[in-house]
Formats: structure tokens, sequence, C-alpha cells
């Protein structure tokens, strides 16, 4: 869809309207010899792709979906300490790559997530009040009348600006400015690490669209209805 939009050869001419492209990717991304910076802390280098996609897709557990995920009383406090730990990977992903660049984009990224991060958790808090719960079943099930969209319009985008902060999209993606830092926390990163960290940015930022349909877009937990809805608001955002 991105290469149709802006109408350049690429990615949508790979087999039926580019579908297999983002396949022939992942393949070629994680059957590429593993190369790393022989200055770099090597094992915190390794580590941390991989912690910061555990930690983007256990937050998953706290939806409110029937179909065997783990919600419990304490879920957006859970959600709140997973996106704050999410910081640290970013910063040791830039600090152990012992570049310049790297760290000088960790530290960019960490000082717009922090900020943001503020503003995100005090939304939240303002629904939690009305809810009188950390919860979000319970707070799906206070929608049954009227959604918080139409409650508190003026909240529902302060989220969905912070929420495009959080998870570094544009016009926040001065973590990774090309101009001045070739490509931010990432550069020192490639094969099957950058394809982990690529995955995780993802996964956070279809999260956060699952929890945007959450907490503004209604009651109804219909699993294929609710992911639609996800996959809507995201397609948006991108």
């Amino acid at each position: 869809m991105l290469g149709y939009i802006q109408i350049r050869k690429g990615p949508n001419k790979v087999g039926w309207a580019g579908i297999p492209q983002p396949f022939a990717d992942a393949i070629k991304l994680f059957t590429k010899e593993s190369t790393y910076p022989l200055i770099s802390n090597f094992i915190i280098y390794l580590i941390t792709p991989v912690s910061a996609i555990c930690l983007a897709l256990v937050v998953w557990m706290v939806l409110p979906i029937k179909y065997g995920l783990h919600n419990f009383n304490m879920g957006i406090l859970f959600f709140l300490c997973c996106t704050s730990l999410g910081v640290y990977t970013v910063l040791l992903s830039g600090w152990s790559s012992n570049s310049k660049y790297s760290i000088l984009g960790g530290l960019r990224s960490v000082a717009q997530t922090i900020s943001y991060e503020v503003s995100l958790a005090l939304i939240l808090i303002s629904f939690l009040i009305l809810v009188g719960s950390f919860n979000l079943n319970e707070l799906v099930e206070t929608q049954t009348g009227s959604r918080f969209f139409m409650v508190a319009p003026p909240l529902a985008l302060m989220w969905l600006a912070s929420s495009l902060a959080e998870t570094n999209r544009t016009p926040f993606d001065l973590a990774e400015g090309e101009s001045e830092l070739v490509s931010g926390f990432n550069i020192e990163y490639r094969s099957g690490g950058f394809a982990l960290i690529f995955i995780a940015e993802y996964a956070r930022i279809l999260f956060i669209r699952c929890l945007t349909v959450t907490l503004f877009l209604g009651p109804n937990l219909n699993f294929w209805l609710y992911a639609l809805r996800g996959a809507l608001v995201a397609f948006t955002f991108i």
C-alpha cells in the first residue's frame, strides 16, 4: 500500500500486489550472515533485540479478547510497566553498539519516549478514575452506553498524538533522523537483530492501536471485528 501511495517502483511489484514482499524480506534478513562490531559490548548487543521483542509481545496478554489471552486485574499497570521497560532496550542497544551515531539516536529516542509516556499515563489515569479499575475488561464494559471518544473527544485526540510519539511514527519520527543520524539507535544492527528490532517496533504499534480501540471504540469483544478495527487504526496511523 505504501508503494502505491508513493507512486514508486518496488515493494508493490513482487508477486501479486506486492503481498510476498514482507515474507521475502524476512527470509532474507534471517538467513543473512550475522556480523557485529568488534568493539561492541557483545552480550548486551545480542540480548537487547530479543528483550525488545519479548516485551513487545508479552504485553498483548492484557487485551480483553475472549480467546485464551490472560486478562488480569492490574492490566493497565502491567502495560505501563512494559512500555517503560521498552525504553531500556532502545538505550542499551544504542549504547552497546559502541558507535556515536547509535548512542545519539538512542538518547533522542529515549528522551522522546519518556516525555510522551507521562502524557499517555495521565490520559489513561483520567479514564481509570471514571471506571474505578485497572482491568481492561471493566473499561470495555463501562462503554456499553456510550463510547469514551464521545465522552471526552479532546482526550481521545491527545491519546492519538501521544501514541504516535510513543511508537515513533510521523511526525514524531525524530528518533530516526536519517539526515544526521544515519538510522538512529539500530545503525549497527543487521540480519536477525535488525529484523527483531523492527518486528518489536511494529508489534508495539499494533498493540497501541488495539489498546486505542479498547479505550475509545466500545464494548464489542467479537475477535474479528476487534482485529479489523485495530488494523484500520494501525493502517491510518502508518
